[in-house]
C-alpha cells in the first residue's frame, strides 16, 4: 500500500484521516458472480493508496467481496477504513444485518456503519424511536464493533438536514455535483449543518452514474471528481469497474486542487438549465 501521494483529510473531529477519493460501493462492487474483477478493483484501491472503501447490504454481492479479499489481507485490513451501511429501521433488524455484515465481509468490526437511504419524516420518526435503528446503531458502537456512525440520504435534502441535525452521528453521506449545486438543496442545507456540527462529509452522486460527463464540454470525471473535492467535504467516494478506473480516481486524489469560485460557476451553469431533470437520485420531481 502507498499512502505517500494521496490528499488526506481529517474526517471530522474523530482524529481519523481517511484519502480525500474512496473507492465507492457502486461499479463492478454492485454486482454478483464477478469475483475475479471485484477484487482486482478493491486490491488496486489498496495498491493505490486509498484508504476509504465503501460498502452496503444492499449492494448486491459487495459485502462477499470484500470478504473474499480482506480474508487473505488482514495486514491490508487494518490500515484502511472500511464503511458499511443497514436500511433496516428497527433496533432489532439493523442488529441482525451488522451480524450478516461483518461475518460475510470476515472482519470484526466496521469503520463506520452507516443509516442507510433515509428518505422521510416517518424514516426519521420510525429510527429515532423507542426500538429503531439508531439504538442499534449507539449499541455497536458502544461495544466496539463500530468506530463511528453515519447517516446517508439522497431523496430529501429537509429529511437529512434533520438527520445531521438531530443524531448523534459521526458521519453524513449525500449528493456533491453539479446538478446539486445549481438545483440547491444537499449542499445549502445538509453540508452546512454537517460542517457546522463537526462531523465527516462523504460525497456520493459524483458523476451521476456516467450521466453528468460531458466530454464535450470538457466535464471529464476528473472534473466531477475535482468539482467534489472543491466542496467542504472529507472524502469524495466513486464506484470503478476496472483498475484503470481506481489508478485514475487515485490520480485526481494526488493533487485535489479545488477550482476557483469562477471556475466553480462556469461549471455549474453548464448544468442549470437541466439540472432538474438530471437529479435522478432526487425521485419524481415533476
Amino acid at each position: 500500500m502507498d499512502n505517500s501521494g494521496i490528499v488526506k483529510r481529517a474526517f471530522g473531529t474523530t482524529g481519523i484521516e481517511v484519502t480525500a477519493v474512496g473507492l465507492g460501493g457502486e461499479g463492478i462492487l454492485r454486482t454478483f458472480g464477478e469475483e475475479q474483477r471485484a477484487v482486482a478493483v478493491i486490491a488496486a484501491a489498496v495498491d493505490a493508496g486509498i484508504t476509504y472503501f465503501d460498502c452496503a447490504r444492499a449492494y448486491a454481492g459487495s459485502e462477499s467481496y470484500y470478504g473474499r479479499f480482506w480474508s487473505q489481507h488482514r495486514q491490508e485490513r487494518s490500515q484502511v477504513f472500511q464503511a458499511g451501511k443497514s436500511a433496516i429501521r428497527t433496533k432489532k433488524g439493523a442488529l441482525a444485518d451488522l451480524d450478516v455484515t461483518l461475518r460475510t465481509m470476515a472482519i470484526d468490526h466496521l469503520d463506520l456503519w452507516q443509516i442507510h437511504d433515509v428518505r422521510t419524516a416517518d424514516d426519521l420518526r420510525v429510527i429515532g424511536g423507542p426500538g429503531g435503528a439508531l439504538e442499534a446503531f449507539l449499541e455497536a458502537k458502544a461495544q466496539g464493533r463500530t468506530r463511528f456512525i453515519g447517516v446517508t440520504g439522497h431523496h430529501d435534502p429537509a429529511v437529512l438536514t434533520a438527520a445531521v441535525r438531530d443524531w448523534p452521528v459521526d458521519a453524513v453521506m449525500m449528493p456533491v455535483n453539479p446538478v446539486e449545486a445549481a438545483m440547491g438543496g444537499f449542499l445549502d442545507t445538509a453540508l452546512p449543518e454537517a460542517r457546522a456540527k463537526g462531523i465527516a462529509v462523504i460525497a456520493m452522486k459524483i458523476l451521476g452514474a456516467g450521466h453528468y460527463l460531458a466530454p464535450e464540454a470538457g466535464i471529464s470525471a476528473e472534473t466531477l471528481i475535482r468539482f467534489a473535492l472543491s466542496q467542504s467535504i472529507t472524502v469524495a467516494i466513486v464506484g470503478c469497474s476496472t483498475p484503470e478506473h481506481v489508478r485514475a480516481l487515485a490520480k485526481v486524489g494526488h493533487d485535489a486542487t479545488p477550482f476557483s469560485a469562477d471556475e466553480t460557476a462556469a461549471i455549474i451553469d453548464l448544468y442549470r438549465p437541466h439540472a432538474r431533470r438530471m437529479a435522478f437520485y432526487r425521485g419524481d420531481l415533476r
